[in-house]
């Protein structure tokens, strides 16, 4: 008897610990997600301002004048919405997931900012000094990220192609000649890694006054030259 009840509070003990802190149990998860992010810092670290970039930059350099990664950017956003509005599970209710957009593109358009401000680099056509790292792939990223965490169980095909739009945007930049390789990577590491944290501490901001609305849903709306988001009831 006294093993047995030794051993039944020392397991209780442990499951009392992990539901008051969930980010208790899922460390070594979120160590496994930075990964990737890492990796691609160190690799911009390593060719920043390297010949190979420099040499690289001419040949990717198309002349471009689109603005078509102006919306590329946010493409998987947009993506995700019209998902929900075609009723394709997610992970989250659509008011979660515009919090963790919002979340993940706030901050990532912060640290960008703040690093291109301090870092002072060049960009590739001389416009002025704040190439690294890219703005438009870091939010790229971010915005794809959303969308994979968003149905990476439920549609895994669908989840990856969020990065389609991504990995357009980080080209255009180069061959718009506005960003070096490393600025595209660099950025693609802040915008992957901010959004993972994001969803890693979502259980800290988890309030939605629409949880029972489940046919209230928000989608992109384009028209006109302006774009925003739009409320309707599913029937």
């Amino acid at each position: 008897m006294w093993c047995s009840t030794s051993c039944f509070g020392q397991g209780g003990n442990n499951l009392d610990a992990q539901t008051l802190d969930p980010a208790i149990s899922t460390q070594p998860a979120l160590v496994k997600q930075l990964i990737i992010p890492g990796l691609l810092t160190g690799t911009a670290l390593l060719i920043n301002n390297s010949s190979f970039e420099r040499d690289l930059q001419p040949k990717i350099n198309k002349g471009l004048s689109t603005n078509i990664d102006d919306y590329t950017r946010f493409a998987p956003i947009a993506g995700m919405y019209l998902a929900d509005g075609l009723g394709i599970p997610s992970k989250n209710h659509w008011f979660d997931q515009t919090k963790n957009a919002a979340f993940s593109l706030v901050i990532t358009q912060l640290i960008t900012t703040g690093l291109k401000v301090n870092i002072d680099k060049d960009r590739p056509n001389g416009a002025n000094n704040e190439a690294l790292p890219s703005g438009h792939t870091s939010l790229a990223f971010a915005s794809a990220t959303v969308f994979y965490e968003e149905f990476k169980e439920t549609k895994p095909l669908l989840a990856y192609s969020g990065y389609v739009f991504a990995l357009s945007t980080a080209y255009l930049r180069m061959a718009k000649n506005k960003h070096w390789l490393s600025d595209v990577i660099l950025g693609s590491a802040v915008g992957i890694a901010v959004t993972k944290l994001v969803y890693h501490l979502d259980h800290l901001f988890a309030w939605n006054p629409f949880v029972k609305s489940e046919k209230l849903v928000v989608f992109p709306n384009f028209g006109n030259g302006t774009t925003g988001l739009s409320l309707a009831f599913r029937f």
